[in-house]
């Protein structure tokens, strides 16, 4: 008998080997590359590629690029505001959604919500579940109060399977959930490795083409927070989705890192409740609601998140350090740049933080990423230096450089907008962006514009 051929393949980046290393060439992680079989050639069976027999559509011919005609897609409203908002403006016939999240955060609830309005009087949708049964994802729907003649179950793994009962079907959008239990019988590699999830993800993204019906995936995530499996997984579809927010917070956020029909880096902000995800129309107030008064080391920045504006309050604690080597933590901000930050003010505005332990988080949970921030932890890290709080009707955004400059950053005037809506009088902004604003709009801000060129005017003004 012919010996079965193997390969070791990365598991964080699908890297192929024909031999096992310690130090995968693709990503650099250690200890990642995994031994799994090949599919032997030759063997693929008819109901395993049914997309090479043409699927449902005539074959596609080459156009000349201006009859190609442009109309929008049409989409399908999802029945969350926030949910679409990520989406761009809801599901489009044909896409591919990849979600991912940590476990209990919410992503087969927003789903089954979801999929329940995309089916309401418009024809029938399918939930395959290949971790729960079909009685506990019914005691889910019951809790939601989803009840509904067009919405079918399916706890199934196989991939052929699936596509058999979805051909039969005929819906209007499918959920797999998840894509690391689902398998297809034209490997042997077990389900979850990375030839399996490549395979499944690929022959989904050919179905949803083919047939028009829209595809969602739920992914599992790693220890990092990536989603499990190969990179290529992400680059296979047309939309990825991140849930963020711990178990302990009620607030979930919808992240879109990737999205071909629509904006990226748009977030959604949910609330869990006993009724499934609620969600929240106006997360500034949400997030300021329980803003301390007069406390030193707290100060509201605005940030830009995808379209939307938003007012986060960031705290920071500086404390005298009693150890060898003073810590550093940062929750909800990159604590390689609070490191930076923190060495920009020893330098540039002579503060001595050397001896001194500095704590940052964001609060609310919420995971701000955006250079505009800069400004925020340096005067909130003054602030709680020198014990003297920031004027709470004071908003601040900018972006500091190496140098101390505070340099300008887009969607000045949005930003603005959105802290008049709360009551805030005063924003300590870049230079550069109050000289443009002034320029544009001389009447029509009724907030107090500070305009900033260096980080030591910073430390002054507030």
């Amino acid at each position: 008998m012919a010996k079965s051929k193997t390969a070791f393949f990365c598991q964080d980046c699908g890297y192929r080997s024909p031999k096992w290393l310690g130090k995968c060439p693709g990503c650099g992680e250690w200890s990642t590359l995994a031994e799994e079989p090949l599919a032997p050639a030759g063997t693929d069976s008819a109901a395993a590629r049914w997309v090479a027999g043409g699927g449902q559509s005539a074959a596609t011919q080459p156009m000349p690029l201006s009859e190609i005609d442009v109309a929008n897609e049409p989409r399908t409203p999802t029945g969350s505001g926030e949910f679409d908002r990520v989406l761009g403006g809801g599901v489009v016939a044909g896409s591919v959604i990849l979600i991912g999240g940590d476990p209990g955060i919410g992503k087969s609830t927003l789903i089954l919500q979801s999929l329940h309005h995309i089916g309401k009087g418009r024809g029938k949708v399918l939930y395959v579940s290949g971790e729960e049964s079909a009685g506990q994802i019914r005691l889910r729907a019951d809790r939601l109060k989803i009840a509904s003649d067009d919405l079918y179950i399916l706890a199934e793994t196989a991939f052929e399977e699936i596509i058999a009962h979805a051909e039969t079907l005929k819906p209007l959008a499918i959920v797999v959930d998840s894509i690391q239990t689902t398998y297809t019988r034209r490997l042997t590699a077990a389900p979850g490795s990375v030839s399996q999830i490549r395979e499944v993800a690929a022959q989904l993204m050919f179905y949803a083409k083919k047939s028009g019906v829209a595809v969602f995936i739920i992914g599992h995530v790693t220890k990092e927070g990536a989603i499990a499996g190969p990179r290529v997984l992400e680059h296979i579809v047309d939309t990825v989705l991140y849930f963020e927010g711990g178990k302990d917070h009620a607030y979930r956020i919808l992240r879109g890192v990737k999205n071909r029909f629509g904006p990226v880096n748009e977030l959604g902000i949910f609330e869990m409740k006993g009724v499934g995800l609620v969600e929240v129309s106006n997360p500034s107030g949400l997030f300021l609601s329980e803003r301390p008064k007069d406390a030193a080391g707290s100060v509201v920045v605005a940030t830009q998140e995808g379209t939307r504006p938003m007012l986060v309050e960031l705290q920071a604690l500086v404390s005298q350090s009693y150890a060898g080597s003073a810590r550093r933590m940062a929750l909800g901000v990159d604590p390689n740049r609070v490191s930076l930050l923190l060495a920009i003010l020893e330098k540039r505005a002579g503060l001595h933080l050397a001896d001194q332990d500095v704590f940052v988080n964001v609060v609310s949970g919420i995971q701000m990423n955006e250079p505009a921030i800069d400004l925020g932890i340096v005067a909130a890290v003054a602030s709680s230096f020198r014990d003297r709080p920031v004027d709470p009707a004071t908003i601040v955004f900018g972006e500091v450089g190496l140098a101390g400059e505070i340099r300008g950053v887009q969607r000045a005037e949005q930003r603005i907008r959105e802290a008049e809506k709360l009551g805030f009088k005063r924003c300590v902004l870049p230079k550069r962006n109050e000289d443009m604003l002034r320029k544009e709009n001389p009447k029509k801000l009724k907030m107090e514009l500070i305009g900033v060129s260096q980080i030591s005017e910073v430390l002054g003004v507030l």
